[in-house]
């Protein structure tokens, strides 16, 4: 096998100027660089990428904890984030909890261990704010608070709650109904930054004297309880005009609709919340609001690139694209992206 000898022999070059110029480190001069990356081309050199990670503490991988890729939210996310990390020569291992039936603990232990670089937490967790700041290690949330210290992307929900009450409210609904997750989350001290689109088209809708019920579809992986809520509202509430919720539950619904002769939107109006493909299958292209995937991902990506340089006492173009983020779990104020969404028009309004 070739290995760096080899090629420090052909090249006519020290042995530590081949390490520094297969690892990237220190400075070479192009005469000697171009004379050992020759070399390399002459003698099939593959560099020992396990070696070369050791040497930098790196893995160029990073753990992606989501609740299931099953939810086509959680699905469009997770292609985004990878081709993104890809696009930075990162890999991405998947954790999809409901999926695989684990929980995030194995993965905090492989960071904990060096065995990633970092983790993008995306899903429900039971842990208190300390338990992720005493990692020590490099964490970015999306669409959730992890504590002090732990920065954030989120997509602006309060503007989503606004164009979808605004919405309403123009084309005079009269009685709403809101599907989302277990009404617990609504608590003051909640994680969840999402309930605030729910919150945001409650408060404006009442504001304007338009009856709004909020019906709870079950955690988010738990797929068969959210089609089954979007069909049942038909039974519930006979007099409704108007369903919010999530492309899911906006598809369910639209088809039910279709089924009991509904005519969509003169007498029911339908309206998605997050802008995956589903919006655009559903039988009738769903006014939705559309989450920006690629800023997203983007915006995580960058996070990480943060709060890598920072774990290792770096400083890099990228970990300065992070704007103010602040050094991986040390301590300082929470940093948040909040990321603009649009509301993309249908054939399910008016």
């Amino acid at each position: 096998m070739v290995g760096m000898r080899d090629v420090a022999k052909t090249a006519g070059v020290s042995l530590s100027t081949v390490s520094l110029v297969v690892n990237n480190t220190g400075y070479v001069s192009d005469d000697m660089r171009a004379k050992v990356e020759a070399a390399m081309r002459q003698l099939n050199y593959i560099p020992n990428e396990l070696a070369r990670n050791l040497y930098r503490n790196r893995t160029n991988t990073i753990g992606v904890i989501m609740p299931t890729i099953a939810h086509p939210f959680f699905a469009t996310l997770t292609a985004h984030l990878q081709r993104e990390f890809a696009a930075r020569d990162l890999k991405t291992l998947l954790c999809s909890i409901a999926d695989a039936d684990k929980g995030e603990g194995e993965y905090v232990d492989m960071l904990q261990r060096h065995m990633m670089d970092g983790i993008v937490m995306a899903a429900h967790t039971e842990h208190p704010g300390g338990y992720w700041t005493s990692i020590h290690r490099p964490i970015v949330a999306f669409d959730r608070t992890l504590g002090e210290g732990v920065p954030a992307v989120r997509s602006d929900h309060e503007q989503g709650g606004r164009l979808i009450a605004r919405q309403l409210i123009d084309s005079g609904a009269r009685h709403v109904v809101l599907v989302g997750g277990p009404r617990s989350q609504f608590a003051e001290a909640t994680t969840f930054p999402t309930i605030r689109y729910h919150l945001t088209v409650e408060r404006m809708l009442a504001d304007a004297g338009i009856a709004c019920d909020y019906v709870e579809a079950g955690i988010v992986a738990d797929i068969c309880a959210h089609e089954a809520t979007a069909r049942a509202i038909f039974e519930r509430y006979s007099d409704v005009d108007a369903i919010v919720g999530s492309d899911l539950v906006a598809s369910v619904a639209l088809q039910e609709a279709l089924r009991r002769g509904i005519s969509v939107p003169r007498d029911l109006q339908i309206i998605a919340y997050d802008g995956t493909f589903m919006a655009e299958t559903a039988g009738m292209r769903l006014t939705a609001v559309r989450q920006d995937f690629p800023a997203v991902a983007a915006a995580l990506a960058s996070r990480m690139d943060s709060q890598i340089a920072a774990d290792n006492g770096t400083t890099s173009a990228a970990a300065a694209e992070g704007g103010n983020a602040v050094a991986a779990n040390g301590g300082q104020s929470t940093s948040e992206d909040i990321i603009s969404v649009t509301l993309i028009p249908g054939e399910t309004t008016r």
